[in-house]
């Protein structure tokens, strides 16, 4: 199984959306979007952007766990990761979303009430 873009709408009337890795354990999540035009775009720039190495920024959060982030062209962060155990995970992180981004199928399931 390939990875899948998941786009869901929230309880508060915005859009998001998960990649999720082939196992189905997502890889990246989004920020919120007030449109569903608007999460699309944001996948968009996904499929674009993250196969780029230079487009993550890898981070390291207050309590230490490590994290990376995923910004478009034009700097705009579209999407981060979880709080990973080491560095080495969060490295595998980054390479699953550089494996599935570009290619990643859509499961739309933003009009499921």
């Amino acid at each position: 199984m390939a990875g899948k873009y998941v786009l869901k709408k929230a309880k508060n009337g915005k859009f998001f959306f998960n990649l999720q890795a082939s196992n189905g354990q997502p890889i990246l999540s989004s920020e919120m979007y007030e449109s569903r035009a608007g999460a699309l775009s944001g996948i968009d720039s996904v499929r674009k952007n993250g196969v780029l190495e230079t487009s993550f920024d890898r981070l390291i959060a207050k309590d230490g766990s490590p994290y990376f982030t995923l910004k478009a062209a034009n700097g705009h962060i579209v999407g981060h990761s979880e709080m990973y155990s080491s560095v080495a995970a969060r490295d595998n992180g980054i390479a699953s979303v550089m494996k599935n981004a570009a290619d990643a199928a859509l499961d739309d399931q933003s009009a499921v009430s």
